[in-house]
């Protein structure tokens, strides 16, 4: 056996050992509110002389609770006002002093935590500030997390640190240690924290993974030596479905797994921002990007050079498309794998979030018989989603819709679509000219990338066919300038043009926690970002707090924002003098054009969108 193997053995030992549920358990979650903790805490100690229901006699626990409580003071958490009205409350309800602090508001669940764990002596884990190490989440059973309320989340030295609902648990501790075979410091953790930590550690349903049609796929893998002891091993497949089952249910739309100098870190990239969400050995890599490229029918052994390819898998219940790029770095080679629900619907126009005003610029272009259509955005900002939302909205029998896409993201009835491959001699311009002489009416184009496409596109636009496609620019007065750049002559682009449309997505604030931003605040926030009065009169600013619903961030799902020009005689006489972008843009604006930052700025002042956010995405 390799030395990866050896090593993957090592970490998941707890193979060897246990295999049903422990002795006297129960299958059944243990339900996790204040009252367990505090339940718990309070049985590692036994007291004498009550019963259910009756307060507590005078003894070891009372004197303890005594304690407890001028700690809480002492940190400031309660007054003796609020200490001492719970007391009262509690020697009539029989409750615990802390489930009663919390129930009346005064103390929060993980406050009561963090002072429970300073009162015992034993460390306090915040699980909402930490990512989930699979790797070390796997070292005990899902049953024994379950039941034990417990979870490895951190290595100290030989030591492993384990996040419990009851440190003070020596029989779970004892197995635990056993279990893995490390020495065990148990740690306190928010119980419904943990509970949630728990749930995301142990997503794992089998994935039932499919390769696609030969045509989708990169040349067949080549196997140049063994590669059993890589990539057909328990732990690196648990490790490899895990952290898919991690991203679809995150609805992530790429995975990152960058090595570092010593470990190996997976990130997810959620509503367009990249989270740390698990870390692993060092050696845990080459059998990781062995599997993988196993899957995507790529060459395990060449790992100096990029390489891409794809495959599918079914997570979370639907068919998930995912495409795969390698980086060969210094510390070892990096992956990142792109998300696609094939079975995800294409949305309608009324739901991508363009306002009123904006769809009356738009839809004249689309729904004209012939013309150029152009979304222009950054990499991963909606453009096709748009454009398959305007496909959707023109799509009839009588008119033949011809698609050619790399890859083909969305599957629409009625509609011709042609997967180019660059290796087989199908390309971008190779697939137009074939679409051109196919009787079309409308053709889209996935992306214009290169001066063949977009002069075949604009003939294409002024010749009787509704031309769509995307472009690379930040905003939409940049694209005439960048199709000129590409070589196309200014009357061309003037002439083919109909509509160019700018998006960016932003992050929507989570309904269950944003807070409203005082409004003195707000007034001297929407001054300094240049707000005019009539934004400013009616403002609603919310500002991110963060809650279990959004996973603590503060967001949740985004939004698309748009800058649509129409491209008037006005606008095409400046493209045929190649005036610059600013007095295109100046042009537009002056006929009834919104920025993509006043865009922005106009979710700000309704609430839906944070200024940081606004600030992020649009300059």
């Amino acid at each position: 056996m390799t030395q990866v193997g050896r090593a993957i053995d090592e970490w998941h030992d707890w193979r060897g050992g246990r295999d049903g549920s422990p002795e006297g358990g129960t299958s059944d979650p243990v339900a996790l509110h204040v009252r367990d903790v505090v339940d718990a805490l309070e049985h590692a100690h036994p007291v004498s002389g009550t019963s259910s229901g009756e307060p507590p006699a005078p003894g070891p626990l009372t004197a303890r609770r005594s304690a407890l409580g001028n700690l809480m003071i002492e940190r400031g958490l309660v007054s003796e006002t609020e200490l001492d009205e719970a007391l009262a409350e509690q020697r009539s309800t029989g409750r615990r002093i802390g489930e009663t602090l919390v129930a009346r508001g005064v103390l929060s669940s993980v406050d009561l935590a963090m002072v429970l764990a300073d009162h015992l002596g034993v460390p306090f884990v915040d699980l909402r500030s930490k990512s989930t190490d699979l790797v070390l989440a796997s070292l005990i059973p899902e049953h024994v997390a379950r039941r034990y309320q417990a979870l490895p989340v951190a290595r100290w030295g030989d030591q492993l640190v384990v996040a419990m609902a009851n440190p003070n648990d020596v029989f779970a501790v004892d197995d635990l240690r056993v279990l893995t075979g490390h020495p065990v410091i148990a740690a306190l953790a928010d119980a419904q924290h943990l509970q949630e930590t728990i749930d995301r550690a142990f997503q794992h349903a089998r994935v039932e993974s499919t390769l696609g049609d030969a045509t989708t796929h990169a040349a067949p893998v080549v196997e140049t030596r063994p590669v059993d002891d890589l990539v057909d091993d328990g732990p690196i497949v648990r490790l490899v479905d895990a952290l898919l089952e991690q991203a679809a249910e995150a609805q992530a739309s790429d995975l990152h797994i960058e090595p570092a100098t010593d470990k190996v870190i997976m990130r997810l990239r959620v509503d367009g921002v990249l989270q740390d969400r698990s870390e692993a050995p060092l050696t845990v890599l080459r059998p990781l990007v062995s599997r993988l490229k196993v899957l995507s029918h790529l060459d395990i052994a060449q790992t100096r050079v990029p390489q891409d390819g794809r495959f599918s898998a079914r997570l979370q219940g639907r068919v998930v498309d995912i495409r795969i790029a390698t980086i060969p770095t210094v510390t070892g080679e990096a992956m990142v794998l792109r998300l696609l629900d094939a079975s995800r619907g294409v949305i309608d126009i009324a739901g991508l979030g363009l306002s009123t005003d904006e769809i009356g610029r738009l839809e004249p272009a689309f729904r004209a018989p012939q013309g150029g259509v152009f979304v222009t955005g950054p990499t991963g900002c909606g453009k096709t989603s748009t454009l398959y939302a305007v496909l959707s909205a023109i799509s009839t029998r009588e008119k033949s819709i011809v698609s050619v896409e790399d890859p083909v993201e969305y599957r629409l009835d009625g509609m011709r679509q042609i997967q180019a491959h660059p290796k087989a001699g199908l390309t971008f311009p190779v697939a137009l000219r074939s679409i051109l002489r196919a009787d079309p009416d409308v053709i889209f184009v996935g992306e214009v990338r290169d001066g063949e496409t977009a002069r075949i596109a604009a003939e294409a636009a002024v010749t009787g066919h509704l031309v769509l496609s995307t472009l690379h620019t930040t905003r939409a007065a940049a694209s005439p300038v960048r199709l000129v750049d590409m070589g196309i002559e200014p009357y061309l682009v003037a002439s083919s043009l109909s509509c160019v449309a700018a998006q960016r997505l932003v992050r929507r604030l989570c309904e269950e926690c944003a807070q409203p931003v005082p409004e003195r605040d707000a007034l001297a926030v929407l001054r300094d970002l240049g707000a005019p009065d009539v934004l400013v009169a009616d403002a609603t600013l919310r500002r991110p707090v963060g809650c279990p619903a959004c996973r603590h961030s503060g967001y949740r799902g985004r939004s698309a924002i748009f800058e649509v020009m129409p491209v008037t005689d006005d606008i095409a006489r400046l493209i045929v003098e190649r005036a610059p972008a600013a007095d295109i843009e100046d042009r537009a604006i002056a006929e009834g054009m919104d920025t993509l930052r006043t865009s922005a700025l106009k979710r700000v002042v309704r609430g839906e969108v944070s200024v940081d956010e606004m600030l992020r995405v649009v300059v």
